[in-house]
This record gives C-alpha cells, sequence and structure tokens, in this order.
C-alpha cells in the first residue's frame, strides 16, 4: 500500500507541476512581451505601405535561374536595410519582382535602398576591427561618428610581404588539415567608433576606390581573434565582371569548394593584384558585406599565375558555398529593373475586414464556450483557460518573430489561418472528454477512466494535429504569397496544441477527476459535465 500511495503522490506532483510550469511560461511570456513593446509585425493589408512592382528593362529579360537569384538579393537588401516585415515575390510572364513594405509610404525610399544595382566588388583586407561601439558623449553632448570612408591608415596591417609585417605569418604546412598555417591577428581598435558603410553608400560610384569598414557574412569561419570582427579594406581593385563563371563542387576529401573561371581580362586583372597581395586576404564585397575572405594561394611558398582558374576553399557546408558560387556568378542584380508600378496601400480596407472578422470570430467563439461550459459543466473551464493559455502563447510567440525576419509578416491570410485554429483546438478538448464519456459509459469511475480515456484521445488528437500540421508544412513551401502565411500561423497553432494537449489539458483534467469534491460537485461537477448517471462511482 506505501508503494502505491508513493506513486500516486510523485504522479499527483508531477501533474502540478506541468500545469503550473504551462501557466508560468505561456503568461510570463506574454507579460515580457508585452513590458518589452513588442507586438506582431502586420502585412500591407493591415499596417499599409508601399507596394512596388519592377520588370526587366527595355531590351532586357531574366531566365528563371536569374530570376531567382533577383529575388534572392533583392530579398537580402531589404534584410540588410531592417525593414521588418517586408515580402518578396516573382509572378506572371514578363516576369515580375513584387516587393511590398508595410509601415513605409514612401516608394522612392524603397526604390532608392532595394532597385539599385550594386557592383560585386573584391577588397584586399587591411586589417580587421571590432564591432562598433557609438563613442561615449564628451561632456554631455554625443559624439558624431566619424565617416566610414576616406579611413585612417590601420595600425596592425596584413600587408603584402611577410617581411613588411612579420606577425603575420603564412607559411605551408603539408602537416595542417588546411595545407598551411597563419597567425590570427588581433582587430586594430582604431576603428571602433567608425561604423560599418551601408550598402547604398557601398554602391555609390566613386567610393570603390576607398577604404571602407565591413561587416562579415554570419557563418563566416572567424579569420580574427575576435569573433564578429568587421573588415578594413582597401579600395576595389576589381569588380564582379571579371568572373565568367562560378559553381559550388565538393573535392575527392569530401570538401565543399567554389570553382570560379574569370574571362581573358580578369585573368589579368586577377594575377596583377593577387601577386602585389599574395598571401593576403581578398574579400568579396557585395552590398556592403563581406561574403567571403579567402587568403591568396597559401598553400604555396610563392605566387604563381591562376591561369584564369580560381578555386576558393574552407571550412564550406554545401549550402554556404552554394551561395558564395551565387554571389560571384550574378554578384550584381542580373539585368537593369524598371518599375512598372508602384502605390501606397492604405490599412483602411484591411483595418475594416480584420474587424469584421475578429468580431465574427469572438462571436463564434463565444457562442462555443457557452455552449461547451452548459455541456460539460466544470470541464468547459479547462477548455477556457486552455484557449487563454494558446492565445497568450500565440501572442508571445508572434511578436517575438515579428522581431526578426523567419516568420510571414500577419495578414488577413495568418488572421484567417489562426481563427481556423480554433476549431481544431477546440475538437482536441471534446475529444478528450467524449472519450472520457465511453470509458464512464462503461461502468468506470471518472478516477480510473482518466488515463485509459487521454491515452485513446490523444492518439486521436496526435494523428488528427499531424495532418492538419502536414498541409500547413506543404501549403508554406509550395504556395507563396498570402497562403503562405496562412499555412505558416495555421501550423503553429496546430503545433502549440498538440504541445497545450499534452502539458496543460491532460494534467488540468487528471486533477480535477482526481478531486472527490470537484468530481461530485452538484450541479458542475466533473461527473455531471461527463454524464454519470446518479449513483454511479464517480
Amino acid at each position: 500500500m506505501t508503494a502505491v500511495s508513493g506513486g500516486s503522490s510523485r504522479r499527483r506532483r508531477g501533474l502540478i507541476v506541468s500545469l503550473v510550469a504551462m501557466l508560468v511560461i505561456s503568461f510570463g511570456s506574454l507579460f515580457l512581451t508585452l513590458a518589452a513593446g513588442w507586438s506582431p509585425k502586420l502585412g500591407l493589408d493591415l499596417a499599409g505601405g508601399t507596394q512596388v512592382v519592377l520588370t526587366p528593362a527595355k531590351g532586357h529579360s531574366l531566365s528563371a535561374g536569374q530570376l531567382a537569384v533577383t529575388e534572392q538579393i533583392i530579398r537580402n537588401r531589404v534584410a540588410g536595410i531592417g525593414v521588418s516585415g517586408a515580402t518578396v515575390q516573382t509572378s506572371g510572364n514578363p516576369p515580375q519582382v513584387i516587393i511590398q513594405v508595410p509601415g513605409i509610404k514612401n516608394a522612392q525610399k524603397v526604390l532608392g535602398e532595394l532597385v539599385t544595382t550594386a557592383q560585386l566588388l573584391f577588397r584586399p583586407v587591411e586589417c580587421f576591427a571590432l564591432p562598433y561601439q557609438r563613442a561615449a558623449p564628451v561632456h554631455g553632448k554625443p559624439v558624431k561618428p566619424p565617416s566610414p570612408i576616406n579611413l585612417p591608415p590601420c595600425q596592425r596591417q596584413l600587408t603584402a610581404s611577410v617581411t613588411q609585417n612579420p606577425s603575420f605569418q603564412v607559411v605551408p604546412n603539408a602537416n595542417n588539415i588546411n595545407g598551411y598555417t597563419v597567425t590570427q591577428l588581433a582587430p586594430d581598435p582604431t576603428f571602433t567608433n567608425i561604423r560599418s558603410v551601408t550598402p547604398l553608400t557601398d554602391s555609390i560610384p566613386g567610393v570603390e576606390k576607398k577604404s571602407v569598414i565591413e561587416p562579415g557574412l554570419p557563418g563566416q569561419p572567424a579569420i580574427s581573434t575576435i569573433p564578429n570582427s568587421r573588415y578594413v579594406l582597401y579600395g576595389a581593385v576589381m569588380n564582379g565582371t571579371a568572373i565568367s563563371s562560378a559553381s559550388a563542387q565538393q573535392t575527392t576529401t569530401g570538401q565543399w569548394v567554389v570553382n570560379c573561371g574569370l574571362t581573358a581580362k580578369g585573368s589579368v586583372q586577377w594575377d596583377h593584384w593577387t601577386q602585389v597581395y599574395f598571401h593576403g586576404y581578398m574579400a568579396v564585397d557585395l552590398d556592403g558585406v563581406v561574403q567571403s575572405a579567402p587568403l591568396i594561394q597559401p598553400q604555396s611558398a610563392t605566387w604563381s599565375s591562376f591561369q584564369g582558374q580560381v578555386q576558393i576553399s574552407g571550412s564550406f557546408t554545401q549550402g554556404q558555398a552554394n551561395a558564395l558560387a551565387i554571389v560571384l556568378q550574378y554578384g550584381s542584380l542580373p539585368v537593369p529593373l524598371q518599375v512598372l508600378t508602384y502605390s501606397t496601400v492604405s490599412p483602411t480596407l484591411g483595418h475594416d475586414a480584420l474587424v469584421a472578422g475578429l468580431g465574427a470570430g469572438l462571436a463564434g467563439l463565444a457562442v462555443v464556450m457557452l455552449y461547451v461550459l452548459l455541456y460539460y459543466r466544470l470541464l468547459g473551464l479547462v477548455v477556457l483557460l486552455g484557449l487563454a493559455v494558446t492565445a497568450a502563447l500565440l501572442w508571445a510567440i508572434i511578436s517575438a518573430l515579428g522581431q526578426t525576419s523567419v516568420a510571414p509578416a500577419f495578414d488577413l491570410a495568418g488572421v484567417t489561418g489562426l481563427i481556423v485554429s480554433i476549431g481544431i483546438t477546440v475538437d482536441s478538448y471534446i475529444v478528450y472528454f467524449e472519450r472520457l464519456k465511453d470509458e464512464t459509459r462503461s461502468g468506470r469511475s471518472v478516477r480510473t477512466s482518466l488515463d485509459r480515456g487521454f491515452a485513446s484521445a490523444w492518439r486521436t488528437v496526435l494523428a488528427a494535429d499531424t495532418v492538419s500540421l502536414l498541409a500547413a508544412v506543404l501549403l508554406y513551401f509550395l504556395a507563396a504569397g498570402s497562403v503562405q502565411g496562412f499555412a505558416f500561423f495555421l501550423g503553429l497553432s496546430t503545433l502549440l496544441d498538440i504541445i497545450v494537449t499534452w502539458f496543460f489539458t491532460r494534467p488540468a483534467v487528471s486533477l480535477l477527476g482526481r478531486n472527490e469534491r470537484l468530481t461530485s460537485l452538484r450541479g458542475v461537477g466533473v461527473a455531471r459535465g461527463l454524464a454519470v448517471r446518479p449513483g454511479a462511482p464517480a
């Protein structure tokens, strides 16, 4: 008897911990989100903003591959300038690129920053710089940061000649996995209070010949002693027109590399500048970001001609190698783009539709909740509180994702996905309660029906939610535009339903069903909600 009692006590504690943890996480995250001032990033139909439709300039055309590259380049620029909630998609024949930027009413600003045909540049690395830090105020007044161009010289230069800078040693070494060893240099503190160049500034004619500071692409291997160090770059010595082809390939040893073919003119230029900066870093610069900064022939003791073929190696994954190959092949926009249409979208229509939709949804939800409370009595409160837990988690997650570029913007399609998910969530509760009814009809008490009823209901809920989740995933990856938003938020809600059912609904109903007083409460108890006959075991 002692073992059974101890096991029952531990089970009860486990249920309480699960229930309390779920309540703390859901409402705690909601409170933290509200305290941080975060909210969902609204789509164009709810927030208003600008829509720009681009098409190839007269006399130019885009292949399918170039269209995909164009979309990705513009998407990267959107992320780079910090525009929240923007979407980029392609459609039509002839192809069009559609940019939607919520919250920005000035279409010319969007055009100026996103549609510039940037140049892919090759810049030798002069030295490294620490991550940017704003200079401390002087006498209470902020210090204006220096210009990110026309920089002072580095104090720790990575010069081409080892004899000029003996601290920077590139030594061929066949015993090393890379085939060479190199001394990593600390960043130069001279540039700490100087901002990195912006993508827009980096594209201005004439700036390519000036020294600039640029950040590296996230995920690059560290080549400085300080993570996230920036690059201080000399003026560009070449541009992307020197590259005739680029592709990612896997070597016989399993390493991913990028092989580039050079044009006749580009081959001559490359040989000249790599000889000048032999054993130095050559940065690949696109839109003010260093895409890669390989060492020039580190496995060779002396310089030799590349013969028009360049291989960039490193600790690349397949995805990183493919991305670099695309940058080198289509660094700038493949063809000039012209504006087909641009328009300012008012949020009024979307707001009216949102109010009407939410009003209808809340009215329907109120009717459903009233029915659930009348039909399931005390168990109806579990449904009510469970929906509140789900709503709190959804708000917190969607608001947090709104601070990133991971999730689609929250538009009317997303609202529709959430409303549809309410039905899925309520169904999960009803499936569980009806399984409990089946158990009690067979003569079992409420207490003994809990585990068997949940085990049966859990299989059904899991199967139904899995089908819904798979449908949402397929829609998200196969569809585009607003349908993706619908699929994303439907899938998110479905995933939360699985979590809430296990960690909230299961312990909440189990604790209620194991409380004899609440089970037998006259008129509204658990037994009454499960339609247990009077006199039957509760």
